[in-house]
């Protein structure tokens, strides 16, 4: 395995991270002075970066082997990601924020050409936004198999019932279609009873019940709504695929988005530990700075070798994603899912250690950010479901290599 970036991508790279320094990191207090000012309004400052950042080429880079991206495989988009993540704004700057990717790619797979139309279109522009409802606060949706919203046929249209939760996104007045996942055939074989489906925000019956909060962020104007679909009428050509498919498209879906998210918290872990240097070089402490203390200077030796070690892991899955297909690489995205998440919050819990105080404060971008990764540990499955698959799979590998041996 290579993993040595091509000359287009060093250059994207060099491209992402000079716009991050000339006009993300100088207006992130911005960013957040407007959301403080009107939390659930869009803000200014994002809205004038979009067409710098479409004009630099920085635009819509996620989407893989596709007439709307950049053409990027998920080997090549990784250090791009990973250059975003590192500030809460940037992704949507270049139309690269969840859970928008995660549904441009599905349209893009599944998408009729007039849904292509109607949805992507205005998507892949950054025009509008758009939601996924999946999860369900009645049930454990750990288990898709137990989601019991319903979507039922009736002449042209389908008639949806349910509610959703943390689903993210909903909270934006931009976000104005909702991928929806529904049972339409109780009695069908378990993986073929759930359907996907289109459906726009303003439908009638469509109500935002509440926004949650994270550890006390509301993560606004993105937001994560509790949602209730009531005798919700769409037309029958809003189905995506067909009926039954919805773990089909769910699995074609949730491959390139949980690899997102890792690459995404390696730039946050990165910036924690860049933070933490500055931060413990400035700081004196009992007659010496504080990077002269030996605990602080294994924090610092540990959370650069955890962080190699999950970007190295984060590059296998992307890789193996790339060349032999979501499902051959299905282990590696469940062992990053696992370890990408846990390593930043580990980089982050020591960052906000070093700066004491201020690191629990909103001086600086590090409870925050804690708060933000620690939902990946259940977003896109929990750490437990993915556990529980790799050891499944090793069991599994382990039983074929006794049996060819004996």
């Amino acid at each position: 395995m290579n993993f040595e970036s091509s000359d287009k991508v060093k250059e994207l790279q060099r491209r992402l991270q000079t716009f991050l320094d000339e006009h993300i990191y100088p207006n992130e207090g911005r960013f957040y002075a407007e959301i403080e000012r009107n939390r659930w309004t869009p803000t200014r400052i994002v809205e004038e970066l979009k067409p710098k950042a479409r004009a630099a080429g920085l635009w819509n880079l996620f989407l893989p082997e596709s007439e709307h991206g950049a053409g990027l495989t998920n080997l090549e988009y990784a250090p791009l990601c990973e250059i975003m993540g590192r500030s809460t704004m940037a992704p949507e700057v270049f139309n690269c924020s969840a859970p928008d990717t995660g549904n441009m790619e599905v349209l893009a797979r599944y998408g009729t050409p007039e849904q292509k139309e109607r949805w992507l279109k205005p998507l892949l522009a950054g025009e509008i936004r758009s939601c996924f409802a999946m999860t369900e606060p009645a049930v454990a949706s750990s288990d898709a198999t137990n989601i019991e919203s319903r979507i039922v046929r009736d002449g042209g249209d389908y008639v949806l019932h349910g509610r959703k939760w943390w689903t993210s996104g909903a909270g934006d007045p931009r976000c104005q279609i909702a991928i929806f996942m529904g049972k339409t055939d109780p009695s069908a074989p378990t993986h073929q009873q759930q359907s996907m489906i289109l459906v726009p925000m303003d439908a009638p019956g469509v109500k935002i019940e509440r926004l949650l909060t994270v550890y006390g962020y509301d993560h606004a104007p993105h937001g994560h709504g509790e949602v209730s679909f009531d005798h919700v009428r769409v037309p029958a050509t809003n189905m995506l695929l067909g009926e039954g498919r919805g773990f089909e498209i769910a699995q074609g879906r949730l491959g390139p988005g949980r690899i997102h998210h890792c690459m995404r918290c390696i730039g946050v872990a990165e910036r924690a530990l860049e933070t933490m240097c500055k931060r413990v070089q400035a700081r004196v402490a009992f007659g010496k700075t504080l990077s002269e203390q030996g605990t602080i200077r294994a924090d610092i030796a540990t959370s650069r070798m955890e962080i190699e070690q999950a970007r190295l892991l984060t590059l296998k899955a992307a890789y193996m994603m790339d060349t032999a297909g979501n499902k051959a690489a299905r282990a590696e995205i469940s062992m990053i899912k696992v370890v990408a998440p846990n390593v930043t919050l580990r980089v982050l819990d020591r960052a906000i250690q070093a700066h004491g105080g201020a690191g629990l404060s909103q001086d600086t971008f590090l409870a925050a950010a804690w708060a933000n990764v620690r939902t990946l540990r259940l977003a896109d499955g929990p750490d437990e479901v993915h556990t529980e698959s790799i050891a499944r799979w090793e069991l599994a590998k382990s039983g074929k290599a006794a049996g060819a041996t004996s």
